[in-house]
C-alpha cells in the first residue's frame, strides 16, 4: 500500500519517503529506524541488492530498487563491497515495491532486514516504485527524506523541510569518507564455490590503487589477473604513490561530484600521469582522469543505476552488457587532444571510457568487475595486468 502527499498518514505506516517537492510516499518500514535526507536514485538490477547497498559509490543516496522482490537471497559476508569498513555506511535508505521475506537461499548467514539494520539503512516498502522511477526519468533525481519509526509517530512537516532545504549533490565532496585512512595491501582475488577467495601471487606486478570508497571486487579482479595490490587513501600525494615505485596505479570509484573530489586529489592523479606510470581509471577514477587532463563532467539528469546496461566498445565493435552506477558523466567534447573515445552508452550516448594515444592511460565509466551475468568486462583488469607485466 502507498499514499502520496495528497493524504493524510495511514494508521498502517511506519515509514514515509518524501521529496524536496513536498511529495510524500508512505510504506511499511524495515531495516534501521530514524531519518536520512540523500538523493534519491533508481536501480534497475534484479540481484546483488546487498553488493549494490554496500557499494561505497553510493554513499550519499537513497536507492530506489526497479525489481519488486529485493532481499529474497538474504545477506552473507563473502558479498561484501565495501573494501574499507570506514567505507561500511555507504548508501542510507533503501526503497523497494514488496515487503522483505525470508531468506530463500543456502549462502544466507542473516535475513536482509537485520542486514540493513546493522548497515543503519532506513528502507521503506510497499510504495509504488513505479511512479517514483518515472518521476526520476522526467524530472532527475531528487533530494530526498526517508524515516522509518516503528510506532508510526512520523513528523513529516520537519521530514518535508530537510528535504526540500538539503543542498543537491553538485559540489558536494562524500569520497574522502568512504576511503581508507592509511596504505593496506590486499590479497584476496576471485571467490569459488568451494574454495572461498582464493590468494594473490607474491611476485606480479605492483598495482597501487588511489581509494576514493574502491569496491572490494576491483581489488579481487587485480588479484585475479595476477597482480599484487596496495591500497592508499585518495588523499596520498604524488609523492606518497611514486616511492612505492608502482608498475601500474589505478584510480577507485568512489561518490560525490568528481569535481569537488578533484580539488584535494587532481595534482596527484597529474602527477602519476606526469610520470609515466601507467594508469587505469574506474567510475569516479574515470571522471578523476578526465579532469586531470582538462575535461569536464557534467551532472546526468537520471543518472546509470543498473547492472544491465549496453555498452559499445568502439575499438572491437563488441556491445558488453555491464553495470553502471554514476550520476556524473564525461564531456566526450571537452576531452583534450591525444584522448580517443573507447567506449559509449547505447541507452543515451554519453561517454564511457577514453585511452590516451600518447600515454598509458585508460578509463572506463562503467564497472568492469561487476558480473551481472555476463562477465563482458573482466579484460579491462586482464589488459590493464597483461601491459604491465609486458611493459
Amino acid at each position: 500500500m502507498q499514499s502520496t502527499s495528497s493524504d493524510s498518514q495511514p494508521d498502517w505506516a511506519t515509514a514515509a519517503l518524501i521529496l524536496a517537492d513536498g511529495t510524500v510516499f508512505y510504506g511499511t518500514g524495515a531495516g534501521a529506524t530514524g531519518s536520512a535526507v540523500a538523493e534519491l536514485c533508481f536501480n534497475t538490477a534484479m540481484t546483488g541488492h546487498q553488493e549494490i547497498l554496500a557499494d561505497p559509490s553510493y554513499a550519499g543516496q537513497i536507492v530506489c530498487f526497479t525489481f519488486p522482490h529485493v532481499g529474497n537471497v538474504g545477506a552473507n559476508a563473502e558479498d561484501e563491497e565495501a573494501a574499507s569498513v570506514i567505507a561500511r555506511k555507504a548508501a542510507v535508505g533503501m526503497v523497494s515495491r514488496e515487503e522483505i521475506t525470508p531468506p530463500a537461499s543456502w549462502r544466507a548467514e542473516t535475513g536482509f532486514d537485520e542486514w540493513l539494520a546493522a548497515r543503519e539503512i532506513i528502507a521503506i516498502t510497499g510504495v509504488d516504485t513505479r511512479a517514483i522511477t518515472r518521476r526520476i526519468r522526467e524530472t532527475g533525481m531528487p533530494m530526498a527524506s526517508i524515516a522509518h519509526a516503528r510506532d508510526g509517530k512520523l513528523d513529516i512537516a520537519a521530514l518535508k523541510a530537510q528535504a526540500s532545504k538539503a543542498p543537491p549533490m553538485e559540489g558536494v565532496e562524500l569520497a574522502s569518507a568512504v576511503a581508507c585512512d592509511a596504505a593496506n595491501d590486499w590479497t584476496d582475488g576471485d571467490w569459488g564455490w568451494s574454495e572461498g577467495f582464493a590468494k594473490g601471487p607474491e611476485d606480479g606486478p605492483l598495482v597501487v590503487v588511489l581509494d576514493y570508497g574502491v569496491k572490494a571486487n576491483i581489488l579481487r579482479r587485480l588479484v585475479s589477473a595476477g597482480a599484487r595490490v596496495q591500497v592508499v587513501p585518495g588523499k596520498a600525494s604524488k609523492d606518497d604513490v611514486l616511492k612505492l615505485n608502482p608498475d601500474g596505479v589505478l584510480v577507485s570509484n568512489g561518490p560525490g561530484d568528481p569535481a569537488a573530489t578533484g580539488e584535494y586529489a587532481l595534482d596527484t592523479v597529474r602527477g602519476v600521469i606526469e610520470a609515466g606510470v601507467p594508469v587505469l581509471g574506474i567510475c569516479l577514477g574515470h571522471q578523476m582522469l578526465a579532469l586531470a587532463l582538462g575535461a569536464k563532467t557534467e551532472k546526468m539528469v537520471q543518472g546509470h543505476h543498473g547492472a544491465n546496461h549496453p555498452v559499445k566498445n568502439i575499438e572491437t565493435g563488441q556491445v558488453e552488457i555491464v553495470s553502471m552506477n554514476h550520476g556524473f558523466a564525461v564531456d566526450r567534447d571537452s576531452l583534450p587532444e591525444g584522448a580517443v573515445e573507447t567506449h559509449v552508452s547505447l541507452f543515451d550516448g554519453t561517454n564511457c571510457g577514453f585511452k590516451l594515444t600518447d600515454k598509458p592511460v585508460w578509463a572506463v565509466q562503467h564497472h568492469p568487475e561487476a558480473s551481472p551475468g555476463p562477465q563482458d568486462s573482466f579484460k579491462v583488469f586482464e589488459s590493464f595486468v597483461s601491459a604491465l607485466k609486458t611493459g
